[in-house]
């Protein structure tokens, strides 16, 4: 399917791609990818890889919420220690990382997935800094509900039956967006309005107010 999906875009754009089969979630597979992208010239890296899990932690299963950190934080972490040095070394690049206002507060119900969005929007922010007279533009993606655009037939998942459908934004909506904030070096892109309303709450309002609202929706997602 993915390399359907590759030969598809190489077609339609006239780029190149190579597939790799890699489980971000698992630390051989992983090292296997960062020691290839080591030994090669990266002009940009977008760690894109996450998940996340819903539900009180107490209720859900150990091996799934280790793997989640094992892909959302050292998915992030190994790769960009892999392409960073070169990046550094030639004084040009760009690093576009999807953190998520969900790291930006305490989430009941989404305790895992919270923490590791805020691992990823402080040490993307932190790289950023340093970074700032080294050429290599570092952006956090922060978006709100995307998918791509599907058939009104489809089976709903229950985030999508909680979730309007105006809510929603379009992967190719949001791989623009995000892309040209890199170009800018923006330090963070929202795009969509959930997102943004999430941004705002987080930002302003108190935690003691906005968690357990938030907590409480998220409960929902858990099934619960």
């Amino acid at each position: 399917m993915l390399q359907t999906l590759a030969d598809r875009i190489t077609e339609k754009y006239g780029v190149v791609v190579e597939v790799r089969p890699v489980d971000l979630a698992d630390a051989a597979d992983r090292s296997k990818l960062a020691e290839e992208l080591a030994d090669r010239n990266i002009s940009i890296l977008c760690a894109n890889a996450g998940t996340a899990t819903f539900g009180p932690v107490a209720k859900l299963d150990p091996a799934d919420e280790k793997a989640q950190v094992q892909l959302n934080v050292l998915g992030v972490h190994d790769l960009v220690l892999a392409v960073l040095p070169g990046m550094v070394e030639r004084g040009a690049g760009g690093i576009l990382i999807s953190g998520s206002v969900a790291g930006n507060s305490p989430i009941p119900n989404n305790a895992t997935y919270a923490a590791t969005k805020a691992f990823v929007n402080t040490f993307s922010e932190s790289l950023r800094g340093e970074l700032k007279r080294a050429g290599v533009n570092v952006t956090v993606l922060a978006p709100g509900p995307v998918r791509e655009t599907l058939p009104a037939e489809h089976e709903q998942s229950l985030v999508e039956k909680l979730i309007p459908d105006f809510l929603w934004i379009s992967t190719e909506y949001t791989a623009k967006l995000s892309l040209d904030a890199l170009e800018r070096n923006k330090i963070r892109v929202v795009p969509g309005v959930t997102s943004k309303a999430m941004s705002v709450a987080t930002g302003y309002a108190p935690r003691a107010i906005v968690s357990p609202i938030v907590g409480a929706v998220y409960k929902k997602l858990g099934g619960d």
